[in-house]
């Protein structure tokens, strides 16, 4: 059996062991790539921002498989379902593998991102600093600096 290196061994993202029945649910979020900490998971479900099956819950709340949760971060909401389990973080893949977004969610979203193309169309940004003539012109005309 030929020997491993130490670094291909460091990358190896296989799983521990058989998924756990159950995990919290601030770990889950963390784990799916949702939020970068579990100290930020935990202020978003605190913070009333991740709804379990419909409800608030607190970040222990034991997560199963099946279960709906709503996240919303700034102004995108999502509706997932749990497709499976997993405490430890890992690749984007395999985290994308731990849930399944509803069409509706993805409609939504993508009827948002959208209007913020629309949005950054309509108001193009300059071309170049404004000059110091061109200040003094904008502090007049808005009244500000006086």
């Amino acid at each position: 059996m030929p020997r491993q290196k130490i670094h291909q061994r460091k990358h190896d993202h296989a799983p521990a062991g058989p998924a756990p029945e159950r995990v919290r649910l601030d770990k889950w979020l963390w784990a799916a790539r949702f939020f970068k900490t579990r100290a930020l998971a935990q202020e978003a479900i605190e913070g009333g921002k991740v709804h379990y099956n419909g409800e608030r819950s607190k970040p222990g709340r034991l997560v199963q498989e099946g279960a709906t949760i709503e996240v919303t971060q700034d102004p995108c909401r999502r509706t997932l379902v749990v497709r499976g389990l997993d405490e430890r973080r890992g690749p984007a893949s395999r985290a994308r593998q731990l849930y399944e977004e509803t069409p509706e969610s993805i409609a939504a979203r993508e009827a948002l991102a959208e209007q913020r193309r629309f949005l950054a169309a309509s108001a193009p940004a300059p071309a170049h600093r404004p000059s110091k003539k061109d200040r003094r012109r904008i502090v007049r005309f808005t009244g500000k600096g006086e």
